[in-house]
Parts: C-alpha cells; structure tokens; sequence
C-alpha cells in the first residue's frame, strides 16, 4: 500500500459513489429536513391556525422559531454532510460558516453547491486534523478557508447549473403534463426506493410546481404501494414503518426479487399523469418535500403549505397563494394515499398470482 493510500486510511478518507453519493447526500437532506422543512411547516401551522408563539419573532425585529430554523439550512447541510463523513469536531464545527457562505452564494441550487464544498472543505480538514501542535488553529483555518474559497469559485455556476435543470423539467412537465408526469413521478419515485435521497436531488433542482406534484405521486406510490402491498407479511409495524418512515426498507427484497418493485413502478407511471393532467396538482412548498412523499407526510404538507404559503423557489417561477377547493383536497388525498394503496395492492395482487412475486418476498428482516 502506498504512503498516500495509508494516509487516506488513517484520515477516513474514502473516496467513492457511496461515501460522497449516497452517505453525504442522504445526510444532506437530513440536515435540510431538520431546518427548512420543519421551519416551513412551523410557520404554515403557526399562520394558518394563528398560534401566537410561532408567529411572534423570537426577539425584536427578529424572525420567528420556523425562520430561525429555515435560516441555517446552509449550515445545517454542511454539518450533516460533515457528520456522515465522520468527520472530527474541530472540522465539524467549522463547516457552519462553510456551509452558510455557500447556500448564500447558491442562491436557488444551494444544496447542491453546498455538497461539492462541504465535502471537500470536509476531506481537506479531516486531512490536516491532528497534523500540527497548533490543530486548533490548522484545522479550522484549512477546513473554512478551502471550503469559502471554493464557495466562491464554483457555488454560483454550481447553483445556476441546478436551477437550469430543474427549470427545464418544470418548464418540460408544463409543455407535455402526461408524458413528464409520467417520467418525474416514475424517477423519484425510484430515487426515493435506492439508497439515494430523492429529497436532496429535488431540493438541488429546486423542483416544485407542477413537476414537484409528480415527484409528490411517484414518491407516494413507492411508500403508500410497499406499505399497502407487504401488509400480508409485514401486518401493522411494516405499514406504519414503510408508509410514513420509508419504502427503502424493501431494497433487501428487491435485491433478491427485483419484480416486486414492479407494481409500486407502475403505479407511479399512473399516479404521476392523474397529478399533473387531471388534478394539476403543484407542489410549491420547500422543494425538499417533492421527493418526500409520505415520510412524515411531508410530501401532502408541502403540498397544503405550497398552496398557502409557497416557498421563495416557487413564487420566483410564478406560484400565488391560493385558497384550496374541494377538488384540491380530493386530488390531494387521492395522488397522496388512496390510489397509490388500490392501484399497488391491485398490481401486487396480479404479480401473486402469476407468481413473480412469492410469499415471503416482501418480509422485511
């Protein structure tokens, strides 16, 4: 083993698609869950149920508990990032500034800069962590000025980058509804099943709209379609765990059988065009509930908190406020829980009976 490998080894520096694709990007959504979504949805509930304390700033001219939280999506990534990177703590808390900078530079595909900067600001630190006798200086210093410099240079193409794409697939879902509904709900509804964070992938697109809907359907029917689908060998524990926790819990099984994915596929390849032709339904909440779907109901709520409130994403590509009508409600409830459970069973079903799904093959350990 060479001198560069050994020190790779001894830092925990590991570069590979799974380290950086799939470890820092599901903590990066975990970080913009525990700051923009729950600020979002804090202050939804405190407006529209006019709950004093979560309207109220927390101290003169300030923002409110929910804007507090919204604010530090930036460096809440980045240390999230950081954390799955295992990174020590002299790293880990100089990525707050790190992360602050680059979401700020970002502008509309922030998370995405913000994984290119955190990591490697991250990997350059943990490096020279415990390197010199002067570490609280090294560390620090390294870790913020590699992570800001950086920030600097790539951060706005990076987020100019992330918004193009995100507005040719709403623009796109806009021009042809059934065919990108289809392909939007179909494909996240996927990355939500895979060891990867849908949330974090539609959070770096900044997708809402119309195309946030379909994410919306494709999740839901990959959740709502395994929990409804294993309930035979899973009861109760597997419908609450998989419904509002995570259908990522099947990959075991799809691994062994990837026929059973089939049914809850399928069902987003319908699901996604009744959202964005028959309902129109648009998401334009915080776009990291379009890849959310029923974990923690975040996908319906983004959906409810986009129609009252719409996020900054969504007004800067033309959302209002609206007052919802019973058929948004219903399309709501349909896309979101009650076709994703008929359609799925219904197609799990059929796959029972020509045998390419078996009993068993949905167990979860």
């Amino acid at each position: 083993m060479s001198k560069f490998s050994a020190f790779l080894k001894r830092k925990d520096i590991e570069i590979s698609l799974k380290r950086y694709g799939i470890d820092a990007l599901s903590a990066m959504a975990q970080g913009l869950f525990c700051s923009l979504l729950i600020g979002t949805i804090l202050n939804t509930l405190g407006s529209q149920f006019h709950i004093g304390f979560l309207t109220m700033p927390i101290y003169e001219g300030g923002p409110t508990i929910g804007g507090a939280a919204m604010a530090m999506v930036g460096p809440a990534m980045a240390v999230a990032i950081g954390y799955a990177l295992h990174a020590p703590g002299m790293v880990l808390f100089s990525l707050v500034p790190v992360g602050y900078a680059t979401n700020a530079i970002g502008g509309a595909g922030g998370p995405l800069a913000v994984l290119v900067t955190a990591v490697i600001a991250a990997e350059f630190g943990k490096a020279v962590s415990k390197e010199t006798k002067v570490d609280i200086l090294v560390t620090p210093l390294v870790t913020i000025l590699v992570g800001i410099g950086l920030a600097m240079l790539v951060a706005a193409p990076i987020g100019k980058a992330a918004s193009w794409v995100g507005q040719i697939i709403m623009w796109a879902t806009l021009q042809r509804p059934f065919i990108m509904g289809i392909l939007v709900s179909v494909i996240v509804g996927i990355a939500l099943t895979l060891p990867i964070s849908s949330a974090a992938i539609c959070a770096a697109l900044s997708l809402t709209g119309l195309a946030g809907g379909a994410a919306v359907a494709g999740c839901c029917a990959n959740m709502v379609g395994f929990a409804v689908m294993s309930f035979k060998e899973n009861r109760w524990g597997g419908l609450i765990s998989q419904g509002i926790g995570t259908s990522m819990l099947q990959m075991g099984n799809i691994v062994r059988n990837p026929k059973i994915w089939i049914p809850a596929i399928v069902t987003s390849a319908i699901t996604g065009p009744i959202s964005t032709c028959l309902f129109k339904m648009e998401m334009n909440g915080a776009a990291i509930n379009s890849g959310m779907g029923t974990c923690g109901l975040c996908g319906p709520i983004g959906v409810w908190t986009g129609w009252v409130t719409p996020s900054e994403a969504a007004i800067a590509n033309g959302a209002v406020a609206i007052q919802p009508g019973a058929m948004d409600w219903i399309g709501l409830l349909l896309i979101s829980i009650v076709l994703p459970a008929i359609i799925c069973w219904l197609l799990g079903q059929l796959c029972r009976k020509i045998g390419w799904i078996k009993d068993g093959d949905l167990k979860l350990d």
